[in-house]
């Protein structure tokens, strides 16, 4: 399984392949995760020597699948089936720029299945691979806690009991938006001063983190940058937050999302197209928290108040969150899904070398 970032870096392509790893090989699966972030063609071709895999599932299509087109790899890979699921930067950001546009027509042209974890994603693909009907395989994506550990986020921001916690768990790169939030909440902290806001993830761009860094530091009276959290104590950060941000620009179907309703707690997200669903609600549904328009601050600051300003919509919408993940899918039964498409294609693939 190849994708950009695998842990102990916290993203969340490495968070969402650590859930499969783990569910698939208590399933009898044998998954070794690679990180395509600095790794070379000859060490990924090492790679499938020494484990000789029956498949390979490629988590992000361009900035992971995209190591399959090379010749070297292609040439040790052929015959291998090819599993595909796309990232939230492959659909909303790579397929407008046209080289890397190129690039993940071609890995679709290899790819004997493509995982989408979003109805809405198919339609997009088919704009750069018009044949992928056949091909394609819904398995709705799930949330899980990888511990119970304690931490202590409020004592961390210096929140006392009677102030206000908002909690944006992201790495630090232009398409999260995090120095935009941190914009926005310095809004908010003037006219609500017991606010106070914890931003958690890792450093994934260097120019953009110092700015970052820097800010956090100016506005240290009520924001926190903390770059890691531990996985296994994740469930209790967000469980000390008032209110879960998510500012993103860009997002297929977000674990910080799964995971904010899971642990029952209110959103605050970007009007995006990966959040709409999920925090609007659907065929009946209660929202389980607000969207916030991305042209300025104001539409972010007017619903940030009324959620600071409102318990009981916060319990309301918070509750809701809860109800819906726990009919959604377990992460047992998102890798029953997993692999059912693996034994197709593999089944597929041993057919067309007998013929």
């Amino acid at each position: 399984m190849l994708s950009p970032t695998t842990l102990p870096t916290v993203t969340g392509n490495a968070v969402t392949v650590e859930r499969w790893r783990q569910a698939l090989s208590k399933g009898g699966f044998a998954v070794r995760v690679l990180a395509t972030e600095g790794l070379s063609d000859g060490q990924l071709v090492q790679e499938v020597r020494d484990f000789k895999p029956d498949l390979i599932h490629a988590h992000h299509i361009f900035r992971a699948g995209g190591m399959l087109l090379s010749l070297r790899v292609g040439s040790e890979c052929n015959g291998l089936p090819i599993v595909v699921s796309p990232a939230g930067t492959d659909i909303n950001i790579d397929l407008k720029e046209s080289d890397r546009r190129e690039v993940i027509s071609k890995v679709l042209g290899l790819a004997s299945a493509v995982i989408v974890q979003r109805h809405e994603t198919v339609q997009t693909l088919k704009q750069v691979a018009p044949s992928l009907d056949g091909r394609v395989a819904y398995v709705p994506k799930s949330c899980s806690w990888l511990g119970d550990d304690f931490f202590d986020l409020r004592g961390i921001a210096g929140c006392q009991r009677e102030n206000f916690l908002f909690f944006l768990p992201a790495g630090i790169r232009p398409v999260k938006g995090n120095l935009e939030c941190l914009a926005a909440l310095e809004k908010v902290y003037v006219v609500r001063p017991s606010i106070h806001a914890v931003f958690a993830g890792p450093a994934l761009d260097r120019d953009y983190a110092m700015r970052f860094e820097k800010e956090v530091t100016r506005l240290k009276a009520f924001a926190r940058w903390i770059p890691l959290i531990p996985l296994r104590a994740m469930r209790s950060a967000y469980e000390a937050a008032d209110v879960v941000l998510i500012s993103s620009f860009s997002e297929g179907l977000s674990n910080t999302l799964l995971e904010a309703m899971a642990a029952g707690k209110p959103i605050l997200a970007s009007d995006i197209p990966g959040n709409r669903w999920h925090v609007l609600g659907e065929n009946g549904e209660s929202p389980c928290g607000f969207l916030y328009g991305l042209n300025g601050p104001e539409d972010f600051v007017r619903k940030a108040m009324v959620l600071i300003d409102d318990e009981r919509l916060r319990r309301s919408l918070g509750d809701a969150g809860q109800k819906k993940s726990t009919i959604g899918p377990s992460p047992e039964n998102e890798a029953v899904q997993l692999a059912l498409v693996y034994e197709r294609v593999m089944v597929s693939s041993k057919g067309a070398v007998r013929k």
